[in-house]
């Protein structure tokens, strides 16, 4: 990956500039200030737009907060589980498509989970020319109106993510136990789940569709998500894991850097990543009973590329949802302009690499029939 900072002087792509005074200040105070010289201009801006943050986030709160906290959230959510790199991104957006049943969190709104309300509409319109065209890690389209993960909203509102480890990867240990919550004391889980719950009603508000969340955290939270919606469906994608671990490395390689405010431990990524994949499924697998056979999917990745009309209706039928023949056509023209698109291009892992991913991923790899 080499020593230099890449992309150091940049600004964009960094979820943190949603983020309120008062919790700037907080998340700083737990890591000791300890900003690297390299990126405190990052931490400038940051500053700067927690100011406006916190001004819309009192007039959203004045304007809205007793309306939010009366939203009912009666219809069951669709979960979309899966490590990162499986293919949870094509799946999110293969469902989304079908408005007449699901709504979804955008990017605007998960960077921005305390003004959203407020300030979508002009700030959208304001900062277009700040948002590539497509997302750095992939060549995925990217608009702020794109079905988005989840997490960085409910990170912003209570900083337990496992996602601040990237930001701040001195304590990339810390951060990491909340992906499953396990060994997180019950105040800091409780406050999450309140910040979720408080997220959907917000996303719920005037609109009572169906919520359809995609965060590959999730895959290790089930029994928390239960808590909060006892009916939630869920779809599981999984993929050849040497894949997903070559993908995931592109990750930390391509998007990583425009989100770090200390300088990353580079020899400790391939580490970390294969640690974060066996501590999910340890999670996932232990939760899975705790949810009816007819409220789970299994999709493949590989079968969903050769074939996500069928794939997506096998989902719709496992799980009971409705009206998959209504929403076939759409689905099918959306298909349609996704011819073209280019996958990365990766060289194969070197045998040394390959042995460790095929000994301490065994379980992904036998559980999905992959061949090692």
């Amino acid at each position: 990956m080499g020593d230099r900072l890449k992309h150091q002087w940049s600004i964009s792509h960094n979820y943190l500039t949603g983020i309120t005074f008062g919790k700037w200040c907080k998340l700083l105070t737990q890591n000791g200030f300890q900003v690297s010289p390299a990126y405190l201009h990052r931490a400038v801006v940051i500053t700067l737009a927690s100011l406006s943050n916190s001004a819309f986030a009192a007039l959203e709160s004045w304007r809205y907060g007793a309306a939010i906290d009366r939203v009912q959230i009666t219809k069951p959510p669709l979960f979309v589980l899966g490590h990162w790199r499986s293919g949870t991104t094509y799946l999110h957006e293969l469902l989304a498509q079908d408005t007449a049943q699901f709504q979804f969190p955008n990017t605007y709104q998960v960077v921005n989970p305390y003004t959203f309300l407020t300030t979508e509409g002009t700030a959208t319109r304001a900062l277009r020319w700040m948002l590539p065209a497509t997302r750095p890690m992939d060549n995925m389209p990217m608009k702020f109106t794109s079905p988005q993960e989840d997490e960085f909203a409910p990170l912003l509102m209570t900083l337990t993510s496992l996602y601040l480890g990237i930001s701040f990867p001195s304590r990339m240990a810390h951060y990491d136990r909340y992906m499953t919550f396990r060994g997180v004391n019950q105040a800091e889980t409780e406050a999450w789940k309140i910040a979720f719950v408080q997220f959907c009603k917000k996303l719920s508000l005037n609109d009572p569709r169906a919520l359809l969340i995609k965060s590959p955290p999730h895959t290790a939270r089930i029994r928390t998500l239960l808590e909060m919606f006892p009916d939630a469906r869920f779809v599981h994608i999984h993929r050849d894991p040497y894949r997903v671990f070559q993908s995931q490395r592109h990750f930390f390689d391509t998007a990583g850097w425009y989100t770090y405010l200390q300088r990353p431990d580079l020899a400790a990524i391939d580490e970390g990543i294969l640690q974060r994949h066996e501590a999910m499924y340890d999670a996932y697998y232990e939760d899975l009973p705790l949810v009816a056979k007819d409220r789970i999917h299994e999709i493949r990745f590989d079968a969903l590329e050769a074939d996500p009309v069928g794939e997506i209706a096998n989902a719709y039928s496992h799980l009971s949802l409705d009206s998959f023949a209504e929403f076939e056509p759409k689905l099918r023209a959306y298909v349609g302009t996704l011819r073209g698109y280019e996958k990365n291009d990766f060289t194969q892992l070197d045998p040394p690499t390959k042995a460790i991913v095929a000994d301490r991923w065994a379980r992904s790899f036998d559980k999905g029939n992959y061949p090692k």
